[in-house]
Formats: structure tokens, C-alpha cells, sequence
């Protein structure tokens, strides 16, 4: 999946996108979205990116060397 760009996409989208894209798939040891999001939610994670402010990769990034979210 392709996060909508900040440019071309509504807030609203921008959240789906985010909730659908982090929600639980109920296998954790297949899936390690929980592992990633070190027990937080997705859209308090994201909500720069919700919000317009900054790209999905740059707040991923983030959330993955640990420089966000804490």
C-alpha cells in the first residue's frame, strides 16, 4: 500500500490509510506491527502525517530508530 501523498488527500484519508495500514491482524508472531509501534497507537504515532505536517516515510523512520513517540 501507498500512503496518499499530504498534497493530494484529505485528512480523513490521510487517518484511513494509517488505520488500515496498522490495524491488528491477530497473528502476532507472524505480524509484528505491535513490535514496530512499541505498544502505541498507530494515529497518535502518525498524527503529524494525519495532520499534514509531515510525509508517512519521515514519521516511520522516525518511529523505527526510536525518535518518536515516546
Amino acid at each position: 500500500m501507498i500512503p496518499p501523498r499530504i498534497e493530494q488527500s484529505t485528512k480523513e484519508e490521510r487517518r484511513a490509510f494509517v488505520m488500515e495500514a496498522w490495524k491488528c491482524l491477530h497473528d502476532c508472531e507472524s505480524c509484528g506491527k505491535c513490535r514496530v509501534l512499541k505498544g502505541k497507537d498507530a494515529e497518535t504515532l502518525y498524527a503529524d502525517y494525519i495532520e499534514g505536517e509531515r510525509t508517512y516515510m519521515d514519521v516511520t523512520l522516525d518511529i523505527r530508530n526510536n525518535n518518536y513517540g515516546r
